[in-house]
């Protein structure tokens, strides 16, 4: 079993959220007074550069190279955002750890505004988490009251404001450029890029996004160094922990913070405790919705961003959701694309049409009413839709799709000669 240092979940204790004196009484804002008091602004950047932190919200792109893009010595008004959206089905580690908390995301908004030299931060959350969102209020509060937020933080002339701002509840809104436009109170279709929101984002001025983990893990970066982060991972490619959000046909679904590069099998059968009802493991979601499946033969892959794109999915999120030898993968998907097809902002064509088109005709295959007709024109989908989109929204969506003819073309064709779904009792 793989020891897991714990950064992210240090401070968790079930049923409770830690606040201001617990926060602070295990470690909590010494990465803001070492960086403030030690170190630049540049030196920051450098150093979460060097640790290898890539985003933690889906993308993966490395978090010191998007700051690396952003203007931080430019004068005038600059904006940090924080996405806290997560509404992508099987994703819900960073409401896990606002509940159990807050602070931590507090003290790394603090010490990244202070790396980027912004003024103003927003945290962009998620409308259903009313709980998390009063946690972050508090917290923001106790931090204000402490002299780490507002004017002058800590004698260092620095002054950085944060505010909480409620999302109105739509998948497109964790768009970043769709985001900002929530944020403006208009319609949130995806910006055009370029340019890119570190040249003009939030009210046209400079802008960085991030997710709420990636942000997290700042603190511990500045405090731990870069080497000692990269070494948290059990791969070479990795750096740092991962919280996993365990769901579907597991003994044990819950979010844990484990090693990047830990196997997909020491998850499944450790962390979840084997599948449920003594039945046997079939697939899963890698990293929430929006990735292409995984089955028995990757049991042993690693669960790091490289060795997952070499066989053809993505780390994502890392929410794995698990289903068993009785699971219909037809059915999942067409789950799936009801999803994505209803979410779309139907700003273009591939998105807005090529979904609905999908749906269709998941839906005539797993009714029985398909035909190889169907097979093929749910192939060629995947080519047009792929790569096509205005946004990553419709990329996304056909991820599944793309698992799916990959390692189950076969239950498609049974669909079809049966005329029935081979699942249905």
């Amino acid at each position: 079993m793989s020891q897991t240092t714990q950064l992210l979940f240090k401070n968790r204790v079930p049923g409770k959220t830690v606040f201001f004196k617990d926060f602070c009484a295990n470690g909590g804002y010494q990465g803001l007074k070492t960086a403030i008091q030690t170190m630049s602004p540049l030196e920051i950047r450098d150093l979460v550069k060097a640790a290898a932190l890539r985003g933690r919200g889906g993308a993966g792109f490395p978090t010191g190279v998007k700051w690396g893009f952003f203007p931080a010595d430019k004068p005038g008004i600059k904006y940090l955002v924080c996405n806290c959206d997560e509404m992508e089905p099987g994703t819900y580690k960073d409401g896990v750890l606002l509940g159990a908390d807050p602070h931590q995301l507090v003290e790394g908004m603090i010490l990244s505004a202070f790396a980027l030299q912004t003024q103003v931060g927003y945290i962009f959350i998620r409308y259903a988490y009313e709980k998390q969102a009063e946690n972050l209020r508090r917290a923001i509060a106790e931090a204000t009251q402490a002299g780490y937020l507002g004017k002058n933080i800590l004698g260092s002339g620095f002054d950085f404001e944060l505010h909480v701002h409620g999302s109105a509840g739509r998948y497109i809104l964790g768009e970043e450029t769709a985001l900002l436009n929530g944020l403006e109170g208009i319609r949130p279709n995806p910006r055009l890029k370029p340019p890119f929101p570190a040249v003009r984002g939030l009210f046209g001025q400079p802008t960085t996004v991030n997710n709420v983990e990636t942000i997290a893990n700042i603190p511990h970066i500045v405090t731990g160094g870069a080497q000692w982060f990269k070494d948290l991972a059990l791969t070479p490619d990795g750096s740092g922990t991962k919280l996993f959000g365990l769901s579907g046909h597991l003994n044990r679904t819950e979010c844990f913070e484990l090693p990047v590069g830990i196997s997909l099998r020491e998850v499944i059968e450790t962390y979840g405790q084997g599948m449920w009802k003594n039945k046997q493991f079939k697939a899963c979601l890698p990293g929430g919705a929006s990735t292409p499946f995984l089955t028995r033969e990757h049991l042993d892959v690693a669960l790091d961003f490289a060795s997952l794109e070499k066989i053809g999915s993505r780390f994502g999120t890392a929410g794995v959701t698990a289903f068993d030898d009785d699971t219909c993968m037809v059915a999942v998907t067409l789950n799936l694309i009801r999803f994505f097809a209803r979410e779309s902002c139907g700003w273009c064509t591939p998105c807005r049409d090529g979904l609905t088109m999908v749906r269709w005709i998941l839906e005539m295959l797993e009714s029985g009413q398909g035909t190889p007709e169907h097979l093929e024109m749910l192939k060629d989908q995947l080519k047009n839709i792929s790569g096509k989109s205005f946004c990553a929204l419709a990329e996304g969506a056909m991820g599944p799709v793309a698992g799916l003819l990959t390692h189950f073309e076969q239950e498609i064709v049974d669909h079809i000669k049966g005329g029935r779904c081979p699942f249905s009792k």
